[in-house]
């Protein structure tokens, strides 16, 4: 091969690779990305009455919002779920869902959907399982309300119930492959 073809040859493999580099960077950004959403409202919409606590005079029934998620990471094996309010408790925050051990073809839970059938109840703030409503103190500009949905590497069963939210996210730490959340509001 002549010093000619050589450098054609080189100049060639060059373009190709740059070429393949510049697809497989392409398609690796044009993924969608893992992402949750509550159906009827945008992300920092208002919660309506009937999501709120049915207790202690808080008006509401106590029917946790619709969840839905979708574009899960490769590899996920099961799903979490929480809804904590920053605001609550004067700042320290307040636990109204954790739910955990969601089958990995799940996509969402339905509007006052206890839990999916197999999974796993952590503990809310009244030390109890399953969702407990807003009740922000009457006269407080709206609360905001996480709903946060963990991607996991974990198998459905390999969590224990009851598990406290501070529980929940030390188990989980090494086991996120993705997290996504919206944000809901409620006052009253």
């Amino acid at each position: 091969m002549t010093r000619i073809q050589l450098n054609v040859a080189r100049r060639l493999v060059c373009v190709v690779a740059c070429a393949l580099l510049a697809y497989a960077s392409a398609h690796a950004y044009a993924a969608p990305a893992f992402a949750v959403s509550s159906p009827g409202l945008a992300d920092g919409g208002k919660l309506n009455a009937s999501h709120a606590a049915s207790a202690n005079n808080c008006g509401g029934g106590n029917v946790s919002p619709a969840l839905q998620w979708h574009n899960a990471p490769a590899g996920t094996k099961s799903f979490g779920v929480t809804i904590f309010d920053p605001d609550g408790a004067k700042g320290l925050g307040i636990v109204h869902w954790i739910v955990y051990g969601i089958a990995p073809g799940t996509t969402g839970l339905g509007e006052g959907e206890a839990a999916p059938a197999g999974s796993v109840a952590g503990t809310n703030r009244t030390g109890g399982p399953g969702y407990y409503g807003p009740c922000p103190p009457v006269g407080d500009v709206p609360h905001h309300y996480v709903a946060q949905v963990y991607a996991l590497d974990l198998p459905p069963d390999a969590l224990a119930a009851g598990l406290t939210r501070d529980a929940f996210l030390a188990a989980i730490k090494d086991h996120v492959l993705a997290a996504t959340s919206t944000v809901l509001r409620y006052g009253r």
